[in-house]
């Protein structure tokens, strides 16, 4: 078993499958790029802060940007253990919520009130069509249509 904060995971495979999942669905480039709001990422997704130093034609190595990856991943995790009770919520739901907290932010996440509630009270279908609902679809669709058939366990 893996233990990582309170957030358990039974097996090594899903722990990576996750990991993959999240890299295909973020993309890859070894230099500064910008993402689909125009701010400045690097590597797998990692949105790159005021205090960070990247140079902007440089080509960083597969094995720093992992690197970022591992640790952007670990926040995800901690920030996941921090702010939702894993035991309250339906399984389906403890990846989804790794992956839009990856991708959005544990701040832009906590803001989809309705989503959060029906998660809460375990209405996937409900939780579902607020994702389908949502600004982060029209940006991203088959992420969230992917995500979506996740929580609902076609996945």
């Amino acid at each position: 078993m893996i233990l990582i904060g309170s957030f358990h995971l039974l097996k090594l495979p899903e722990l990576t499958k996750l990991k993959n999942r999240i890299k295909k669905n973020e993309g890859y480039l070894s230099q500064i790029y910008l993402d689909q709001l125009g701010k400045q990422t690097i590597g797998y997704g990692h949105l790159i802060k005021k205090s960070e130093k990247f140079l902007l034609k440089k080509k960083y190595s597969k094995q720093f940007l992992n690197s970022i990856f591992e640790n952007d991943f670990r926040l995800a995790i901690n920030d996941f253990n921090k702010y939702y009770n894993s035991k309250k919520l339906h399984p389906n739901a403890h990846e989804v919520l790794i992956e839009m907290i990856f991708q959005l932010g544990i701040k832009k996440t906590m803001k989809f009130k309705k989503f959060n509630h029906f998660l809460k009270q375990k209405l996937l279908f409900l939780a579902a069509l607020e994702m389908l609902n949502s600004l982060w679809y029209v940006q991203t669709p088959r992420r969230v249509e992917g995500l979506v058939k996740m929580l609902l366990g076609f996945k």
